[in-house]
């Protein structure tokens, strides 16, 4: 009796050294990673105040405003899920 699969594995082949170690060095980042976006999410906000209080009216300071805003998105994404 045979034991087929609708699925071929052929493409799944053993996994190389190289991947192996590349997957390590990903997983070994991933903390680091998350403490630094995490405190980096806390802390800007902190530099968004004075340039609220400063105003918006000159575009070089909306430009850094909204640019810190994403940075401050992108932190709050790669970070939410540190020490959990």
């Amino acid at each position: 009796m045979s034991n087929h699969s609708p699925l071929s594995n052929e493409s799944i082949g053993p996994s190389s050294p190289e991947a192996d170690r590349h997957r390590r060095v990903l997983h070994s980042l991933k903390g680091p990673a998350q403490f630094l976006s995490f405190w980096v999410a806390i802390a800007l906000p902190f530099i968004h105040l004075p340039l609220l209080a400063q105003g918006l009216g000159d575009p070089g300071v909306t430009l850094t405003f909204l640019t810190l805003l994403a940075v401050n998105a992108v932190a709050l994404y790669a970070g939410h899920g540190y020490n959990q």
